[in-house]
Order: C-alpha cells, then sequence, then structure tokens
C-alpha cells in the first residue's frame, strides 16, 4: 500500500503542477488582447490601410504626396512629420488629427486635442 500513496502523491504534484504552469499563460495572452486594442505606428498603418482597402505603403505615399520612405520613417517613430503634413495623412488615412497622433505615439491615448 505505500507504493500506491506514493504514486497518487506524486501524480496528484505532477496535476498540481501543470495546473500552476497554466494559469500565467492565460494571464499573458489576456494582457496582449488588452494591448491590441492600443496599436501604434506601423501596426496602426497597416490596420488602417487594411481599412481603407490600400495595398502599399506607396500608394498611401502618393495619396498623401509624399515619399514612401518618409511615411515608413514616420510610422516606425523613427521621425515626426510637420504639422502642415497633418490634415493630407487625415484625409488619405480617413481619420481625425487625434488619431494619427496617437499612432505616432505624439499624443498619448487618453489626451484629446
Amino acid at each position: 500500500m505505500p507504493k500506491t500513496t506514493t504514486s497518487t502523491t506524486k501524480a496528484t504534484k505532477a496535476t498540481q503542477a501543470t495546473k500552476t504552469t497554466k494559469a500565467p499563460a492565460k494571464k499573458a495572452a489576456a494582457k496582449t488582447t488588452t494591448r491590441a486594442s492600443k496599436k501604434t505606428g506601423l501596426e496602426w498603418l497597416r490596420e488602417r490601410m487594411d481599412v481603407l482597402g490600400y495595398r502599399s505603403l506607396e500608394e498611401v505615399a502618393q495619396q498623401i504626396g509624399i515619399n514612401r520612405g518618409n511615411l515608413y520613417r514616420y510610422f516606425s517613430l523613427e521621425t515626426r512629420p510637420s504639422v502642415a503634413l497633418l490634415p493630407d495623412l487625415c484625409h488619405a488615412l480617413d481619420c481625425s488629427p487625434a488619431e494619427v497622433l496617437k499612432a505616432l505615439e505624439i499624443l498619448r491615448p487618453n489626451d484629446s486635442l
């Protein structure tokens, strides 16, 4: 009988260890879902492009009247566009100035204009 108790105890510990290991993974998934709703930079731009039917950065850049490389640098957060470019960005991406500025991380998510 003592062998049965030992193997039962080991099985119980293994089950508990498995349950403990799975719980943090579920929490991490929940955090990822929360963060995904506040996209910025290129991730935000790609999502807008999909919604509006743009197939390439070149297409968007032409609509705005700028070089594709500059568009990439703005949304990869390497540089910031001039204020004069904001209306063209808004028009081409069909969004408000606040949305563009948040995507470019110039405004914080809870800020408004």
